[in-house]
């Protein structure tokens, strides 16, 4: 999200920025920044005039974010984190929780990262206090 609000407003955040923006410790930012990179979520450019940045074109949705952090084991994992968890050997949260990543997969492929920057140029969201 701060990557693609500084991107609309023509910039391109380091490293450094985007971690002390997001409150986020640097090597932990890192690793997230070389993911997204690689998936093609972000892009990177080096040099006195580099950072990372994103299309303002770009029809990214956090669906695409998460599955280079974390791949799609929210839609398959049992809620619990048990090995073994299915329709048929269910656990107790079974039956909620596939409801529940029913609709956080509808939430995460319905929106686009680009849309959302507009609640925090309004100043109706935050990324931090």
């Amino acid at each position: 999200m701060y990557i693609a609000q500084q991107s609309k407003n023509g910039m391109r955040p380091n490293l450094g920025e985007i971690s002390k923006a997001v409150n986020s410790p640097e090597a932990f930012s890192a690793k997230i920044m070389q993911k997204l990179a690689k998936h093609g979520v972000i892009k990177s450019r080096k040099g006195p005039s580099g950072g990372f940045f994103i299309a303002l074109s770009s029809k990214t949705k956090p669906i695409d974010i998460v599955l280079a952090i974390d791949g799609d084991s929210i839609y398959n994992s049992c809620g619990l984190g048990l090995a073994e968890c299915s329709e048929s050997h269910p656990c107790p949260l079974h039956d909620e929780f596939v409801a529940i990543r029913g609709d956080l997969k509808k939430m995460l492929n319905n929106t686009e990262i680009m849309t959302l920057t507009g609640k925090l140029d309004s100043g109706f969201t935050f990324l931090k206090l």
